[in-house]
């Protein structure tokens, strides 16, 4: 701000530029009464622009420029970097008393602070958008991932315009933004070439993106895109490619590309990696180094975890290590084949999570060569929730599987336990292991009522702004506070407006004040929890909770979701959650239960909702009817699965209209999906196919019996369903509306996971393995249309 005496002197000289103007005849100054108004405008984004400060003559030999400034942060603003890892539990890593070495984190951890009593939603998409926006999760419309949107304000997937994220804050004061990996944060309907991109990640103040959009990706053939348009990864698995290096190789990139234009210019970068959450994907030189290393089985790792953690100070002294829930088995119960299958899923599982700390790492080294590390505010969020039970009771060697509801078993893995991590399987740990990764707390990932799905370590790194040096905090927190940390950090104020919407208040509060006192009284005294029916309500050092049903149950949970019983902790004296009061405290219970009511009412966590895969259906997100039929013209359509046509398990009818050149034609006329689900209408030698492809356990292929015709001609297929719960049916291959080949699919799937549906390719991995070795396999003919309708 400009002090009075330098506004008493612009005002005396503007005084005598008007009455020099009225002599001369030759202009006026124009805004030398305008002051730095960096409170006020900072309050209002994006700022108004700025006032002319020169003055203006007849030519501009009398005139004085003023050439308009870019908004500059705050002087001595910190970088900010922000690390998001997916599905790690609370005592996985070593520097949390866990089995998986991660030297990297633990420099951070000696360099900074770091709370053991932070918690995160239990969910992906809910903690991304409540760890961007300040507010809970429900305030900002994701109750749930974005797939599972429903038309209620907490669960819509769509974050309200009144809550503006953290990135278009820093962006609109002056901070380079750019976020890298796991977005997860778009409404479904709006992953598409048309848009709209405003809540794209570019569209919510980064300057630039590159990433996946959905809740996971396959770590050597991902869906990338850059910025809004989809991009092909840049090598492939043999050449030596792994997602997570080339986010890292990015990311590394970028921030020296900034540095390199405007040295001063303070950066926000949001590193969210897919790791570790499933696929579980090794590269290859990181495999084979946890061999033999869990072979104690998950009930002594968790004792192992738990006397590390007492013994390095990372829980207190005399904290109970919870016991396994009755729906475990016990590891001694489990037969030779089974921990053969749980051993080397457990293994890979630990090979990600140390690849993933290399990789981190990097960006940390990058850092202090370029000396930016002092200044640059790390907050890095071990985990985006716990560690995930959604492999299954014994683990699965395809987690979409899992996610679609299908539970494959162990015969999905026992006899390719060789290729677990590597390109071809998609691999997720059984719950045993989970559990144990979540040490010393209950249960996993999903369950909000418990600690084993919500409390995250959190490390905060910033040598210039932090005196402590390797210090823990216990002081209570939530995943929305840390907004209000980064801007207390940048000296900023939470906006009022953001293009001219009144923002909802920030609901987070700044961890700041305990950075160098750590006996500070926590700020955060009331929180709520919920996901899927799992709820929890944390108020002045109680916690109450009620859990329904189990996280591995991805379909069909049963029961009454307003009569699941209610357990009472006392967590200021209980850190691990081990001692269940409520019979001797029901009054207590029965006030926290109130206060639960309450902020669920204040949040838009009402109505509850229990389904999970049920809600993966795109049409729910569809406005007014849903469509019957599809029509997409040309060789080259290229959209996400959900925003193509719905089919399976419907009747339908699919029909190509192309041209068959002389001497015949080869390649994919349309498809969906992957090599491990998905479907493929194409043409190889001259004769049509289709093919199904169901995890291995339903795959179908349904050859043409006869070369097609030169010139134009109709391609299509019939689907009439057998009404089994399966959804499986009879598939009529057509040529020219004549029957060309039939056959029958055992189980069909609403969606087939993270690929494309196309029209005249098939470009990231093959549905059929039987043109595996035509690259994306275009189709040699011209399409002209396909149509696609439901009967």
């Amino acid at each position: 701000m400009m002090n009075t005496s330098r506004v008493g002197w612009m005002v005396r000289f503007a005084v005598l530029v008007v009455i020099a103007a009225g002599i001369s005849g030759r202009g006026l100054s124009l805004g030398l009464l305008a002051q730095d108004r960096q409170g006020s405008q900072a309050t209002q984004l994006p700022r108004p622009d700025p006032e002319f400060q020169g003055t203006i003559g007849r030519t501009y030999e009398d005139s004085e420029a003023s050439y308009p400034q870019p908004v500059k942060a705050p002087a001595g603003s910190p970088n900010v970097l922000l690390i998001l890892l997916d599905d790690v539990g609370f005592g996985m890593c070593s520097p949390f008393g866990g089995p998986v070495e991660t030297p990297h984190l633990q420099k951070l951890v000696d360099g900074g602070i770091t709370f053991n009593r932070f918690h995160t939603t239990a969910l992906c998409s809910p903690t991304r958008a409540a760890l961007l926006a300040g507010r809970n999760h429900h305030s900002v419309g994701t109750g749930v991932i974005i797939e599972m949107g429903t038309g209620f304000p907490g669960y819509t997937g769509i974050i309200p315009r009144s809550t503006a994220l953290v990135s278009e804050v820093l962006g609109d004061n002056g901070f380079a933004t750019a976020m890298f990996g796991k977005w997860h944060n778009t409404p479904e309907p709006d992953i598409s070439p048309a848009g709209p991109f405003d809540r794209w990640p570019t569209g919510l103040g980064f300057d630039y993106f590159y990433g996946f959009n959905q809740g996971e990706a396959h770590h050597f053939y991902p869906t990338l895109y850059r910025n809004t348009v989809p991009v092909e990864a840049p090598a492939t698995p043999e050449e030596g490619y792994h997602l997570t290096e080339d986010l890292t190789d990015e990311a590394i990139g970028w921030i020296q590309n900034i540095n390199a234009a405007d040295p001063g210019k303070p950066w926000f970068v949001y590193f969210s990696t897919g790791a570790v959450h499933a696929p579980h994907h090794v590269p290859p030189d990181w495999q084979g180094r946890y061999k033999g290393r869990f072979d104690h089985g998950w009930d002594r790792q968790r004792e192992l975890t738990h006397a590390n953690q007492i013994a390095m100070g990372i829980i207190p002294e005399g904290t109970k290590l919870t016991p396994r829930p009755e729906e475990l088995p016990a590891w001694e119960t489990t037969t030779e084949d089974e921990r053969k299958v749980y051993l080397r899923l457990m293994e890979n599982y630990a090979e990600f999570m140390a690849h993933t700390d290399h990789e981190v790492g990097r960006i940390i080294d990058s850092l202090e060569a370029s000396d930016e590390l002092d200044n640059t505010l790390i907050l890095y969020v071990v985990g985006d929730n716990g560690a995930s039970a959604e492999g299954g009771l014994e683990g699965t060697f395809s987690e979409l599987a899992s996610l679609l509801g299908l539970q494959l078993g162990l015969e999905s893995t026992i006899d390719r336990l060789d290729e677990i991590g590597g390109p071809s399987s998609e691999p997720h740990v059984p719950v045993g292991w989970a559990w144990a990764m979540d040490a010393p707390f209950q249960w996993t990932k999903q369950i909000a009522s418990h600690f084993g799905g919500t409390r995250n370590p959190l490390v905060v790194h910033w040598p210039a702004g932090i005196k402590a040096k390797g210090e823990l905090r216990s002081q209570f927190h939530h995943v929305i506070d840390v907004v209000p940390t980064i801007l207390e950090a940048c000296k900023l104020p939470a906006p009022e407006k953001v293009n001219g919407i009144p923002q909802k208040p920030i609901e987070g509060v700044s961890m700041a004040y305990c950075f160098d006192t750590p006996d500070a009284e926590g700020l955060r005294t009331t929180q709520y929890f919920e996901m899927l029916g799992n709820r929890a309500i944390y108020h002045d050092g109680w916690l109450a909770c009620s859990r329904f049903g189990v996280p591995w149950m991805t379909a069909g949970r049963e029961g009454d979701l307003l009569d699941t019983p209610w357990e009472l902790y006392h967590i200021d004296e209980d850190f691990s959650q081990a001692n269940d009061r409520a019979q001797e405290n029901p009054e207590k219970l029965k006030e926290l239960q109130a206060v639960f009511l309450e902020e669920a009412k204040k949040y838009n966590v009402l109505p509850l909702d229990s389904r999970m895969s049920e809600r993966m259906d795109p049409k729910l997100r569809v406005g007014g009817a849903p469509p019957t039929s599809w029509t997409y013209f040309g060789n080259n359509v290229w959209l996400p699965e959900p925003i193509g046509p719905q089919l399976f398990p419907r009747p339908h009818t699919l029909t190509a209209s192309v041209t068959i050149p002389e001497g015949g034609a080869e390649g994919v006329i349309t498809c969906a999906g992957a090599f491990s689900a998905g479907w493929s209408l194409y043409v190889e030698g001259n004769t049509p196919a289709f093919r199904y492809t169901c995890f291995d356990i339903a795959d179908v292929t349904i050859p043409g019996t006869k070369p097609l015709p030169t010139g134009e001609i109709t391609i299509g297929t019939e689907f009439v369903p057998d009404g089994s719960v399966e959804g499986g049916g009879t598939l009529t291959i057509l040529v020219n509306g004549e029957p060309a080949g039939e056959g029958k699919l055992k189980r069909t799937l609403v969606r087939h996971g993270l690929e494309p549906f196309e029209v005249g390719r098939d470009s990231i991995t093959p549905v059929d393995p039987a043109y595996a070795d035509e690259g994306d396999f275009a189709f040699t003919g011209t399409i002209k249309q396909v149509t696609f309708e439901l009967k």
